[in-house]
């Protein structure tokens, strides 16, 4: 059996891939590792659930509340809120564990199961490991330990989350958003009703699109991986400029008042410059990963910010972070964390930021994002081939090299296997968009003649 966490927890078609069954077995498996971890120690422990608004969540959600209580610890429901709000609220109310169900960007059918640890940070490796381990053992046969009586973990809904989440989010912006125009793309998901309150409180004029869940049209033709909606309701509305969220909300792009897209490098160059100018970045450095375009470190290299980076996934992006004590770090896909404030991405807080720097500098979010260029970069997923082969295929390497050759220094070449999806990422980056395509559209062929 392959390893069932990927990069950003457990995720699979809901009812097929992931089972009820399996969402009540991997809480009480995790219930025992982190009692067996000393997480638990002389205390009752609390859980802390919440899930985007998919409608295979709810059966999930009743697997989880099920397996946790089963074994012993006691659960608040906060409901349907964002994966960064659940990991707040986790470190928020001193809660043990966070269990998040959702399959952020994914499509309605799949859905996913996300553990955080004490103080709201995504669980290390080896505890992943460990309650993989625990969960097939006993999915094998070997009977868990179960409280009884008293013991047994008590479930209660805890309405407030809501409140306490926005509350959080206005106490982190430096300005307020008053005579902002704003459209919001909330892609039918989990932070549809929080995030237009959290504009409207900072003062900004709020446009909503994407915000009527109905369980079945999260990221249906909407939100972050679909942007033309809100491209066109930015034109439409003369805003200012758009946010758009993807299911779970841990992340965010933009769109400037001409409708043109600001990803997350751009996002990212914006807000270093904006915490630098209030001193809030530390040892003026930003954390990215290896998928950064090209263009970004060289706009961090000339305003005389240092360039971390790591590889792709922001779990890796936060262990940099921590480590280091550094303030800001993100993906191009729009994770950005601003770890004063928050443990995981955030794209209601990030899109907030945003928005405060174009109220508070006066300039357009345009003009800001101009502090660097994108050189052109494309990106192929390949789907359907065997992802664990990309780095010991003789055929591939080679028509790597041969790829690394013909773009010299202007360019580059990065393949890497998707944590969450059966498909090979292919990237590259070249001074002409054309060479970047022929270059990508070969080397995508190889990926599936070679691992197909």
């Amino acid at each position: 059996m392959g390893r069932l966490f990927g990069t950003d927890g457990v995720r699979g078609v809901a009812n097929a891939d992931l089972t009820a069954e399996m969402a009540l077995g991997l809480s009480v498996a995790a219930a025992h590792v982190l009692a067996e971890a000393g997480t638990f120690e002389g205390h009752r422990p609390t859980a802390v659930v919440g899930r985007d608004p998919r409608a295979s969540g709810e059966f999930l959600e009743a697997a989880v509340v099920a397996g946790l209580a089963s074994a012993g610890v006691d659960v608040l429901r906060v409901g349907v809120l964002p994966t960064p709000a659940v990991a707040f609220l986790t470190g928020e109310l001193g809660a043990d564990l966070g269990v998040m169900l959702s399959a952020s960007h994914n499509a309605m059918p799949d859905n996913g199961i996300k553990f955080f640890a004490r103080g709201g940070h995504k669980l290390a490796d080896e505890l992943e490991d460990r309650i993989e381990s625990v969960y097939e053992e006993h999915r094998t046969g070997a009977p868990w330990e179960r409280p009884t009586g008293a013991g047994v973990g008590r479930v209660r809904e805890y309405g407030e989350g809501f409140d306490r989440y926005a509350e959080h989010l206005l106490g982190a912006l430096p300005n307020r958003l008053d005579g902002l125009k704003v459209v919001l793309d909330e892609a039918h998901g989990a932070a549809a009703r929080v995030s237009p309150e959290a504009f409207q409180r900072a003062g900004a004029e709020v446009v909503t699109i994407g915000a009527e869940p109905d369980g079945l049209n999260i990221n249906d033709g909407c939100g972050s991986t679909h942007l033309d909606k809100i491209k066109a309701a930015v034109v439409e509305h003369g805003a200012d400029l758009g946010i758009a969220h993807d299911g779970d909300a841990d992340r965010c792009l933009a769109v400037d008042h001409t409708g043109a897209e600001v990803d997350g490098d751009q996002i990212l160059a914006v807000l270093a410059l904006a915490m630098r100018e209030r001193s809030a970045l530390r040892a003026e450095t930003v954390v990215a990963t290896v998928m950064s375009n090209l263009g970004f470190k060289l706009a961090m290299e000339r305003e005389g910010i240092r360039l971390v980076q790591t590889a792709v996934g922001d779990r890796y992006v936060l262990e940099e972070m921590k480590e280091h004590g550094f303030a800001l770090g993100g993906e191009q896909s729009g994770h950005v964390i601003i770890l004063d404030h928050a443990t995981t991405g955030d794209g209601t807080l990030t899109g907030l930021l945003l928005g405060a720097r174009v109220a508070g500098s006066g300039r357009s979010l345009r003009e800001l994002a101009s502090v660097m260029e994108r050189l052109p970069q494309v990106l192929i997923n390949v789907p359907d081939v065997d992802r664990t082969r990309v780095g010991t295929s003789a055929e591939l390497s080679a028509a790597v090299a041969d790829a690394e050759r013909e773009l010299g220094a202007t360019g580059r070449v990065l393949l890497r296997p998707s944590g969450t999806e059966p498909l090979v990422r292919v990237m590259v980056e070249a001074a002409d968009i054309e060479q970047a395509r022929s270059v990508a559209g070969r080397l995508a062929d190889v990926v599936k003649s070679a691992l197909g």
